[in-house]
């Protein structure tokens, strides 16, 4: 520990290295009236983390009142936000999901019967666009905790850790990353992972394993710094109000039901079934509470809310009993068996694309929409990231778990699962050189039973498919579980809303036949072992193919045409200095190709020009347009251009918008021409050849070449004209036919020397 004195006060710094990085923490200096306040720098990127506690309970709450939230500052990166009031408004996506990913990893440390509020928010102060803030803030987070006066069960750490050429990376930078087929966020205590967050390119599951097992290596060394501060100059944890039920009325409550409660999951196995019943072992309990406060004191009256929760307990503590016991589920499944999979494409007209998949009671549609260029969406936030050409949302609306409630937009849920199901899509979308269009999955979660994000990556797959995106291979997830009773362990593939409600463990994997596409674990015990990830892993893909089949059997590929309702796209790839002569003064020149052939024209600075219709033929007559707005004469090409001016030398012929080149008059026919006009009027349309392109871009052309059907080579030989007028030689013979000559012409020499159209 260092100690810097100065006007503002002491600051205590700590410094680690991480991977290959040094990490420095600091505390004392800012903030002295939070719980805990500290500053995590990695290289110039800045994260501020504070935490504090309420110093009484909150009233009526049966959960525990945590509240994470990272704030985007703009300044941390010298922006100005791009809203209207210029200030920082609603979190972006990016936002919510660092808040996410910090609160999944700290939540679980707490006891179960704290009520205070303690809330955590966390900032950056500067952010270099090299290094993550993502795992710095859950550092910067439970150092913060830890030196408080908050009681928790930390210190956690988190690293991130990526695959690049072959080689596991400890926080890898943003550059880095780019070249990466891992991008796994792990967090945990000094003895468990408790938090894992990734999207991955098909990684195998030994390297997946290898991977985890590095990142849990990795943050022992911000582990140990925390505890060496917290011994330095925390501050005594402070006592909380308990919210745990009195241990009187869950031993009434136990008694009373738990014989009830275990004929119930005996021989009840469907859902609404058994809830019916239990509900029926509840109600005389409930009547009998209600009649002893109907006649007792006040002191002695019992919490009607406490005798539900203290049932819920019996029911959760016997149904994990069961399964770790006897291996069997709530709805009699084995601990490795899928519920029943069904899967279908095409169910809604005129939309591009669309996946229904269901297992057991939940059930996902997702919808795929194909755009334009313009469609992909800009990315406000501290990210380097400017904008994003595929987007997944997902939706998960109140009747699909037959509740009835005010619709309040996406939650951090919502964000979150969304999140995910692109993270495990993202590794098999073709790329945008061979499919430009960006793409969009909406997945509304119609029913829900347990794990919908996992059923949106299936729905969404299918939906991909029957658009007609060309996607590597088709992707599946499952949602594995844990219960944990002592030394006994079970982990359960698939788990329904039950099992994730009274489990330990939330463990979703996405991924193709060929590797792991996306993770994510959240898990409400301190921590899970290498033993039970590699278990919990099996298990996963061998029930990903299981599902993987059932999907194939819905639509074995994808379809070879795209929707008649989605935009058809091309590409031409321009100089991009010729990007101005296609915008044209005020944007003239795009707006009229777009009017004049219904399409839209999407410019990239690189010079890629995307041009979308649902008319293809429309796309390809825009796409001529653009060429010649933009393409370099291009010697011994053959053009179709108007004549716009007429000399006594020539004639000056527009073989493109703005450029024309001048046809000597030895150049304008198959014969000696004495005068231009009698072969040739203004407006004329006529095929000539470039022949020559002059260093400062006067351009030469033939008309003679194409008559005789000359090569480049043969008509610069023989151009004579514009070097003196010779006509080369006698040519000899009948050399007509080809270019745009048409028929006899009478008049001398048997031609008509009228005004013509070539």
């Amino acid at each position: 520990m260092e100690t810097i004195t100065s006007p503002m006060g002491t600051t205590y710094r700590f410094t680690m290295t991480l991977g290959n990085d040094e990490i420095i923490v600091e505390t004392g200096k800012l903030a002295e009236q939070a719980g805990g306040a500290v500053t995590v720098r990695l290289g110039d990127t800045v994260v501020f983390a504070t935490a504090t506690m309420s110093k009484n309970l909150r009233e009526g709450l049966d959960f525990f009142p945590l509240s994470v939230d990272y704030e985007e500052k703009f300044y941390a990166a010298g922006r100005i936000p791009g809203s209207y009031f210029r200030r920082e408004g609603r979190p972006s996506e990016l936002a919510i999901l660092t808040s996410r990913v910090v609160d999944r990893t700290l939540r679980p440390l707490f006891a179960e019967d704290m009520r205070n509020d303690v809330q955590v928010t966390l900032s950056a102060f500067a952010h270099d666009q090299e290094h993550q803030v993502d795992m710095l803030a859950i550092i910067a987070a439970s150092a913060a905790l830890h030196i408080s006066n908050v009681p928790w069960g930390g210190p956690v750490a988190g690293v991130r850790i990526g695959y690049i050429d072959g080689q596991l990376v400890v926080n890898p930078t943003i550059q880095q990353q780019v070249n990466s087929t891992l991008d796994l966020r792990v967090s945990g205590t000094a003895d468990a992972i408790n938090m894992v967050e990734c999207a991955a390119d098909e990684v195998p599951e030994d390297i997946m394993l290898e991977a985890l097992r590095l990142a849990h290596q990795s943050i022992q060394v911000a582990i140990t710094l925390q505890n060496e501060m917290q011994a330095a100059i925390g501050k005594p944890k402070s006592e909380y109000n308990s919210g745990k039920l009195p241990e009187a009325i869950v031993e009434s409550v136990t008694a009373k039901t738990r014989a009830a409660v275990q004929n119930v999951l005996l021989n009840t196995t469907d859902r609404a079934g058994r809830n019916e019943a239990l509900a029926e072992v509840l109600a005389p309990v409930l009547a009998e509470y209600e009649a002893h406060n109907d006649t007792a004191a006040d002191d002695a009256r019992v919490n009607i809310k406490h005798v539900r929760a203290a049932f819920e307990e019996v029911v959760a503590k016997e149904v994990r009993l069961r399964i770790v016991n006897e291996g069997v589920r709530p709805d009699g499944r084995t601990t490795t068996q899928i519920r029943p999979l069904a899967a279908e494409v095409g169910v809604v007209p005129r939309v591009h694309g669309t996946g229904l998949f269901k297992r057991g009671q939940t059930q996902v549609l997702t919808f795929a929409t194909l755009g334009t260029p313009r469609d992909a969406q800009e990315i406000d936030s501290l990210s380097p990231e400017e904008n994003k050409r595929y987007l997944h949302h997902y939706n998960m609306p109140p009747y699909s778990t037959g509740e009835a409630m005010p619709l309040r937009g996406p939650k951090r849920r919502e964000i979150g699962h969304g999140a995910l199901a692109e993270a495990a899509l993202r590794a098999v979308l073709p790329e945008e050189s061979e499919f430009p269009y960006v793409i969009r999955l909406v997945s509304e979660a119609l029913s829900s039973n347990g794990s919908t994000s996992m059923a949106s990556v299936c729905g969404s797959t299918l939906a991909l498919m029957d658009a007609g995106v060309p996607i590597k291979r088709p992707v599946a997830g499952i949602a594995m579980g844990l219960i944990k009773e002592g030394d006994k362990v079970a982990v359960l593939t698939d788990i329904q809303g039950l099992e994730d409600h009274i489990g330990d463990m939330d463990f979703k994997v996405a991924g193709t036949a060929n590797g792991i596409t996306a993770l994510q674990m959240d898990i409400k015990i301190s921590g899970v072992s290498d033993a039970v990830m590699a278990q919990a892993l099996a298990q996963a893909r061998d029930a990903r193919l299981e599902v993987m089949n059932v999907i194939l059997g819905a639509i074995a590929e994808p379809r070879k045409e795209l929707s008649p309702y989605a935009p058809r796209m091309e590409t031409v790839r321009i100089n991009p200095e010729k990007i101005g002569a296609l915008i044209g003064p005020g944007g003239k020149n795009v707006r009229g190709i777009q009017e004049r052939h219904g399409v839209k024209v999407d410019i990239q600075e690189d010079g890629s020009v995307f041009v979308s219709a649902v008319d293809g033929f429309q796309v390809q007559k825009a796409l001529d347009e653009i060429r010649g707005l933009t393409e370099e004469p291009e010697l011994g090409r053959i053009y179709t251009g108007k004549v716009n001016r007429i000399e006594a030398f020539g004639a000056f012929v527009e073989i493109m918008p703005g450029r024309d080149g001048l046809v000597h008059i030895s150049q304008l026919a198959d014969r000696r021409v004495e005068k231009v006009e009698d072969e040739v009027a203004l407006g004329d349309e006529v095929m000539v050849m470039i022949t020559d392109v002059s260093p400062d871009g006067k351009v030469r052309l033939s008309r003679q070449a194409v008559l005789e059907g000359w090569t480049l080579e043969e008509a610069r030989a023989r151009d004579g004209g514009g070097r003196g007028g010779s006509r080369g030689g006698d040519r000899g013979g009948d050399r007509r036919g080809g270019g745009d000559r048409g028929g006899d012409r009478g008049g001398r020499g048997g031609y008509d020397r009228g005004p013509r159209r070539d």
